[in-house]
């Protein structure tokens, strides 16, 4: 009978989860693509965070679908990203539009935040009514 347990906890320490290297490797990708101004780099690093994170608690048993984390991963994202472009132009319109014309600024980097969490939010979207209410085949 102590054969069969030490059987079953060795095939389970086995079975690896690939989700927390991406885990790291989305948030280093990520903080590398906004510090260093590669916007196509921070929104696909924020990405594959929020992503990895959405499954590694899935796979964790913590939720039954990833969806719903992916979307509120987003919508923070997004509230992050808004409230970068406010600190640094505040709510004029003018202001924001002067900023994004600069090569450089720190707008552009809350604009990568954000438009990483609407991507974010759209794939929860997708996930939620494509994958999840797909007919069965």
């Amino acid at each position: 009978m102590a054969n069969a347990d030490a059987d079953v906890t060795a095939s389970e320490a086995s079975k690896a989860s690939p989700w927390p290297l991406f885990v790291a490797l989305g948030l280093a990708v990520g903080e590398l693509g906004i510090f260093m101004g590669l916007y196509p780099v921070a929104v696909g690093g924020l990405l594959l965070f929020v992503g990895s994170v959405a499954g590694i608690v899935q796979e964790a048993g913590y939720s039954e679908r990833p969806w719903r984390l992916l979307g509120a991963l987003g919508a923070l994202l997004v509230v992050v990203g808004l409230w970068v472009v406010t600190t640094q132009t505040g709510v004029d319109t003018t202001a924001v539009a002067a900023a994004v014309d600069g090569a450089d600024t720190i707008v552009l980097r809350g604009f990568s935040i954000a438009a990483a969490g609407v991507i974010a939010l759209t794939g929860s979207a997708a996930g939620r009514f494509v994958v999840d209410d797909a007919p069965a085949v």
